[in-house]
């Protein structure tokens, strides 16, 4: 027998279905929206839904952005002639934090993981290819997926996949910890990966 009201542990079985939130911690979630002011809850929920309305994907990159291009596609200090490619949009986020790259983005949502049934298909992968056939300004694709299994595997298959285009392609230096995730790693790491980069 649920002790709880049923509206409850909807919202907790909700919160649970969230990436790294268990189950305690997904009641600890609901039991302070649920103790929260009306206006608190109400802001919350508003901002799930605005959210789901107004955020969209580039067109260009894939980032996610309110506007088509993204800011960053349409900023025109930005080098053109560069593209980095990250398996997220976090990734992005990550990167820019440095100051120390001017160039333009890709995001792929995701990397290759034949485990978790993630084939190229599945990712924006074709997509960046199309992109630097349509694109002469571009000049170096630098590969900054994560340096971990899936993240090699994918550097990989799209170095093979672009290397007849005849561009420069290089991979950020290792600098960042095997298995780790680019969105957690400092500021002076990146810093010094994207400077170490080197031609794959």
């Amino acid at each position: 027998m649920n002790i709880l009201p049923i509206s409850l542990q909807n919202l907790i079985n909700e919160f649970a279905r969230l990436p790294g939130i268990g189950h305690k911690t997904a009641s600890r979630l609901s039991f302070y929206l649920l103790k929260s002011s009306k206006q608190n809850v109400e802001s919350f929920a508003k901002a799930l839904t605005v959210l789901k309305e107004t955020v969209g994907f580039c067109s260009a990159c894939f980032n996610l952005s309110e506007t088509n291009p993204c800011p960053i596609c349409a900023d025109q200090m930005r080098d053109k002639s560069l593209i980095c490619v990250v398996e997220e949009p976090l990734d992005i986020v990550a990167i820019n934090s440095t100051g120390d790259y001017r160039g333009l983005y890709h995001v792929l949502h995701g990397a290759v993981s034949p485990v978790n049934n993630i084939n190229p298909e599945d990712l924006k992968i074709n997509e960046l290819h199309e992109r630097l056939k349509n694109d002469s300004n571009v000049k170096e694709i630098i590969l900054a997926t994560n340096p971990n299994l899936e993240g090699e595997a994918t550097a990989m298959y799209i170095a093979k996949l672009i290397k007849p285009l005849d561009k420069k392609i290089t991979r950020i230096a290792r600098g960042l910890p095997s298995g780790g995730d680019l969105e957690y790693a400092d500021e002076v790491t990146l810093s010094n990966a994207l400077r170490g980069r080197k031609e794959y």
